[in-house]
């Protein structure tokens, strides 16, 4: 935990604090522990979108 918090860029205690149940962490602290982890978080359309109607194509 200490060398993912040091490769974050972020303090032992607060990458603790930002992992525990209810906690409310920054986008930016998820983002910096998943690439020290050697992880990307990527976004994706669910549904692809038709570009004639704006209708879903297929599911």
């Amino acid at each position: 935990m200490s060398q993912i918090a040091l490769q974050a860029g972020v303090g032992r205690e607060s990458l603790y604090k930002s992992l525990t149940p209810g906690a409310s962490p920054r986008y930016t602290t998820i983002v910096r522990v998943l690439r020290a982890l050697g992880v990307e978080l990527q976004a994706r359309p669910l549904h692809a979108l038709d570009p004639s109607g704006g209708k879903t194509l297929g599911a």
